[in-house]
């Protein structure tokens, strides 16, 4: 009866609406934008899967008894929410975001979108090996797509790095703003980071089979002639620290997780006369100490007796370095060394090591000391730039690309480790059964394509 009250097309408006204002069915590119790079930063690059390679990496330690993921413990459903994460968190909404952005001729998200779809891609390869791309994002058409082999992915990477360089070299007049957490819509800076990309993805090919270290090595200088060229072009989020806005890692790194510092890296900063190692590294809460928890234990300690991240990396405050300057610098060295060997490497090598301690604030004197003590030899050179990058790399997957390309940095043997140490995570159990496919049988210590012996 209350309708009739009403004009007749507002009681027609009102039977007619369908729509459900909570889930719209097309949204505006920067609305799309914004979720992804917060699941990006908060999820991919700091969820699950990133905390146990910093285990594998005896970064992070699991204050629990052992077996556990520390000592190489992993089920196929371990991995279901980072896969989830990767597919419908970043990337679905990445080939949305690069559709509607072509279709809009909105030129400058559309170049987001590659760059964003080639580190997504990235990622996940690195992680799994094989994985979907070509036949994937299709909806009804394809709930089964085969899997791309990790050569043929890193090919689509560096396709999608150019053509992320080529929309924004279009100049549209239409750039983010607020929703583009990273760069505020500075695309000069996407650009350097394409490049910085391009090298890195470069570089992880020095040892894949069909390809050769001083092809990939000068392909990657190329690509950094146009790449980051200081801290203030470094790819990161950051975070508030309010209650809901806090940084990840402090999230990852607060007692309820029992992750702490590993032993090896806290050490690591002792043995090398570190001068971060009160900027990286917070002292344990009940002794004042830096002190480190070994892997695979069978007892369980005091959780406030080991240390975790310092505030730089691990206050709620603080900012994920997705990318960094001082990588682009040690890829620089590193490509260095294999083409024009240690002596040419060793100023871009001390350069790279300088940048972070700026970006931490290590005063000049204590930095150019530590650096002296560090020099490279023909024996010792690709050690210590692995090693330093690393640092600089603190948190990152990147670390265990580079540890399974070149065996550094070397790393202790766990006690009670279930098998000999992981080169791959394993596909994951929702995977297996909705998409069952041939790669999915792979285990911890298979090697991935590029992970040649």
């Amino acid at each position: 009866m209350s309708c009739i009250l009403i004009s007749v097309s507002g009681c027609k408006k009102y039977i007619d609406v369908n729509t459900n204002p909570n889930q719209p069915l097309d949204v505006a590119e920067a609305q799309i934008l914004a979720p992804v790079e917060v699941a990006l930063s908060s999820k991919l690059y700091a969820g699950n899967v990133a905390v146990i390679v910093q285990e594998y990496m005896q970064v992070a330690a699991l204050n629990q008894v052992a077996p556990n993921a520390g000592t190489y413990l992993m089920y196929n459903a371990d991995m279901n929410d980072d896969w989830r994460t990767l597919y419908v968190n970043c990337l679905n909404n990445l080939v949305t975001l690069n559709a509607k952005a072509v279709a809009d001729g909105k030129t400058n998200y559309a170049g987001i979108a590659k760059i964003l779809t080639a580190y997504c891609l990235g990622t996940g390869t690195d992680l799994w090996g094989d994985i979907p791309y070509s036949q994937a994002f299709k909806g009804t058409a394809n709930f089964t797509p085969v899997y791309d082999t990790q050569k043929d992915i890193y090919t689509t990477i560096q396709s999608l790095l150019d053509g992320g360089i080529a929309d924004i070299a279009k100049n549209g007049t239409i750039t983010p703003g607020g929703d583009d957490f990273f760069y505020a819509g500075d695309m000069s800076k996407w650009t350097k980071l394409a490049y910085t990309l391009k090298a890195r993805y470069y570089m992880h090919l020095t040892k894949a089979p069909g390809y050769t270290a001083a092809t990939q090595a000068q392909l990657a200088l190329t690509a950094l002639t146009n790449g980051m060229q200081s801290n203030d072009d470094d790819f990161k989020m950051a975070y508030g620290g309010a209650a809901g806005a806090e940084n990840p890692w402090q999230q990852n790194f607060i007692s309820a997780s029992t992750i702490v510092m590993a032993s090896t890296a806290v050490n690591g900063f002792k043995t090398r006369n570190d001068p971060r190692l009160t900027i990286m590294v917070a002292p344990a809460t009940a002794t004042g100490l830096y002190t480190g928890l070994d892997q695979g234990l069978s007892t369980i300690g005091q959780l406030e007796e080991y240390s975790r991240p310092g505030s730089f990396y691990g206050a709620a405050g603080a900012s994920n370095y997705i990318v960094n300057y001082s990588e682009a610098l040690f890829i620089k060295a590193e490509a260095t060394l294999v083409l024009s060997g240690f002596s040419s490497a060793q100023p871009i090598y001390q350069s790279a090591i300088s940048s972070h301690m700026t970006k931490l604030g290590v005063s000049t004197t204590n930095a150019n000391t530590y650096i002296a003590s560090r020099p490279l030899t023909s024996a010792n050179a690709e050690q210590l730039i692995i090693e330093e990058k690393g640092i600089a790399n603190f948190l990152s997957l990147e670390n265990f690309t580079d540890f399974r390309r070149t065996g550094f940095p070397v790393l202790p043997a766990v006690k009670n480790a279930l098998s000999a140490m992981p080169r791959r995570v394993l596909y994951p159990q929702t995977e297996i059964i909705s998409n069952p496919q041939p790669q999915q049988s792979a285990k911890l210590t298979d090697r991935v394509w590029w992970d040649a012996q």
